[in-house]
């Protein structure tokens, strides 16, 4: 028989794993961590040169109202389709092919009601759209 006391061991906390875990996961942070923009987009801008003459100086201005209605330069369009839309430009350029429609419209418009414009602008024969914006006063 064996009569001696047994005296209990303490237990210990081996940290040595614990700092083996915490490395393997500094390290896989650092290596998954971009520093540098791949994703970002190049994109040069073009400048305002206010002083230089309009190349296109034929514009037809296309309004397009909150609730859908259209106007060519301020003439109100009776209806909504793209044929009359398409005809009613057409007979605004006379004829030209260098014309450029410029599309101006509410912020509350849908954007369906642009893309009939655009629709009809293409089936009209004229290429050439550009959008019109407001100048942002406030900031």
């Amino acid at each position: 028989m064996n009569f001696r006391k047994h005296l209990r061991d303490d237990p210990e906390i081996n940290l040595i794993p614990f700092i083996d875990v915490l490395l393997v996961v500094i390290i896989f942070l650092m290596l998954s961590t971009t520093y540098s923009k791949f994703t970002e987009l190049n994109v040069t801008l073009p400048t305002a040169d206010a002083d230089r003459p309009k190349d296109n100086p034929r514009e037809i201005i296309v309004s397009v109202s909150g609730d859908g209605r259209y106007a060519i330069n301020r003439k109100l369009i009776e209806g909504r389709s793209v044929d009359l839309l398409a005809g009613e430009l057409a007979a605004a350029s006379e004829g030209s092919k260098d014309v450029v429609i410029i599309i101006s419209a509410d912020a509350t418009a849908a954007h369906q009601s642009v893309i009939t414009v655009m629709d009809a602008a293409r089936r009209a024969g004229l290429p050439k759209l550009t959008f019109a914006t407001q100048a942002n006063q406030g900031r």
